[in-house]
């Protein structure tokens, strides 16, 4: 199998969106003061590339401790906003962006997440039919185009979190490897 790293490494200065807070990664405990190494992490929710729970944009609804763990992975395929048959009941990543428009037509494939290229109003309309978003995706152009892989983004299981950052990766499908992302009948 081959494995895709789709996410950005976090750091001190790091860009964020503008008013969320500052990246700050300090070392605090050496291996000559302590014998191990330990940092501390300032950053916000949504830093990097992360999830975003479905209460981010909507009070009342489900945080990141309240949703199913299995809902932040799965099958996924790279979509071409410009291509008219987008795939069913999979997660959907956009390397181009996608924006309010194409709400409704997401919504009907019935994609367990989404990410990529998304603006602020499609996130919110997604967030709202309960399927979740990344952001800050890289290397989707690493990915297959009309193929299916497997996707992780796995949050930290923050109580009433908003939002996580997250390590996101794909696996490819290798025939010798005796892995399959084919739908068996």
């Amino acid at each position: 199998m081959k494995i895709i790293d789709l996410s950005v490494p976090l750091y001190t200065g790091m860009p964020v969106f503008p008013g969320d807070p500052e990246v700050r990664v300090a070392v605090v405990q050496t291996y000559e003061t302590h014998a191990w190494e330990l940092r501390q992490l300032i950053l916000g929710s949504h830093t990097g590339t992360h999830v975003d729970a479905f209460s981010h944009m909507h009070a009342g609804l489900e945080t990141l401790d309240e949703i199913p763990l299995e809902r932040f992975f799965g099958r996924a395929r790279v979509v071409d906003p410009r291509q008219p048959d987008w795939p069913r009941d999979r997660g959907l990543l956009f390397i181009d962006e996608v924006g309010i428009e194409a709400a409704g037509k997401i919504i009907g494939l019935n994609p367990g997440f989404a990410g990529g290229n998304l603006t602020e109003e499609l996130e919110r309309a997604l967030l709202g039919e309960r399927i979740i978003t990344y952001t800050d995706l890289i290397h989707l152009d690493r990915l297959p185009k009309e193929t299916d892989f497997m996707f992780f983004g796995v949050p930290l299981k923050i109580k009433g979190g908003d939002g996580s950052p997250v390590r996101a990766f794909a696996i490819l499908e290798d025939e010798s490897s005796g892995i399959s992302l084919k739908e068996t009948p």
